[in-house]
């Protein structure tokens, strides 16, 4: 029975009186620290839901902090708008009080509280008064037991939580990560461009390996600018998985080009008996150049631009005649 009213108070409306007799802004309260397992949290958020659900109108609430999602605003932002619109909302958000009256700075829920604000209405969220640690620690757990982030999003939001200047240990509790883990995470993102995680996403499947492949390319070839001329070509419904995928290919490629390029590519000084320099001997994979500066053989460069229209006559038909006589 007990379990039944919980229930109740977590994804449905409190009663009327409940309701009225609700102060505006919670009460202060003593700062609370979540406990760093997943279990933990879980207890905690059955011992703190039953009697602090509050209906709050969605532009009291300020989007603030570390983002853990790379994609918020997408087509299923729509899809969860309109199954609210048909059944409620059925997960309350988790707030904590502003610093500013009547306000409230969100600590998980951003994709419920962006469809909300397209359905209308008021938003049902749990209030607590929680400091930076611990609004952290709950909003990172959260997401992991809801949401199953990729490996590329936990990446950009241990990249974002040290940037912060959060503490390796709270940065560990809050996405429920090992020390070597978090730098598992960190020695991928490091190597890669933001813009190119942006413009691939969130890329669910995509592991560490393959993440750490195409990183190990940026050295060898401009990741983004492939990127934008890749993604360019495809449809914009393309999934993000399919997006990274084919950005790899095309870096992998370019890259080989590049290598095979530069194994093809050598210049040989061409020097007299003396060892003076004469001149430059240039071979790539398109092409044979001979280059003689002028300053330093200025006799020999005219009479070499007299001469190398039939000079070069000359060897063609030496090769000709060498390949015709088989030799």
């Amino acid at each position: 029975m007990g379990a039944s009213l919980m229930a109740r108070n977590i994804f449905n409306q409190p009663p009327k009186d409940e309701k009225e007799s609700a102060a505006p802004s919670p009460a202060p309260v003593k700062s609370t620290k979540l406990p760093g397992s997943v279990g933990g949290l879980r207890d905690s958020l059955r011992e703190i839901t039953a009697n602090s659900i509050r209906d709050i109108e969605p532009d009291r609430i300020d989007v603030d902090g570390l983002r853990d999602r790379l994609i918020l605003e997408d087509s299923s932002i729509e899809d969860l708008a309109e199954s609210i619109r048909k059944h409620g909302q059925q997960v309350p958000i988790m707030v904590r009080p502003s610093d500013q009256p009547d306000r409230y700075r969100i600590i998980y829920g951003r994709r419920r509280l962006a469809a909300i604000r397209r359905v209308g209405g008021t938003v049902k969220a749990i209030v607590r008064t929680l400091d930076d640690d611990a609004s952290l620690i709950a909003q990172g757990q959260e997401n992991n037991l809801r949401l199953d982030p990729s490996f590329i999003e936990k990446s950009f939001f241990i990249k974002e939580m040290q940037e912060a200047g959060y503490k390796p240990g709270v940065i560990q509790d809050a996405l429920g990560l090992t020390r070597q883990g978090v730098s598992n995470h960190r020695v991928v993102i490091e190597q890669l461009p933001d813009e190119l995680v942006r413009l691939i996403g969130p890329a669910h499947g995509v592991g560490r390996r393959q993440w750490g492949d195409l990183a190990a390319l940026s050295e060898k070839v401009p990741l983004v600018d492939i990127a934008r001329e890749t993604l360019a070509a495809l449809p914009d419904t393309t999934p993000s998985s399919d997006r990274f995928q084919a950005v790899y290919v095309a870096c992998s490629s370019k890259a080989r080009g590049a290598a095979n390029q530069s194994a093809r590519s050598q210049t040989i000084v061409v020097k007299d008996k003396s060892g003076s320099p004469v001149g430059t001997l240039s071979v790539d994979g398109k092409s044979i150049a001979i280059k003689i500066t002028r300053k330093d053989n200025p006799e020999f460069g005219q009479w070499l631009e007299e001469r190398a229209e039939n000079t070069l006559r000359q060897l063609f038909e030496q090769w000709q005649n060498e390949r015709g006589s088989g030799t």
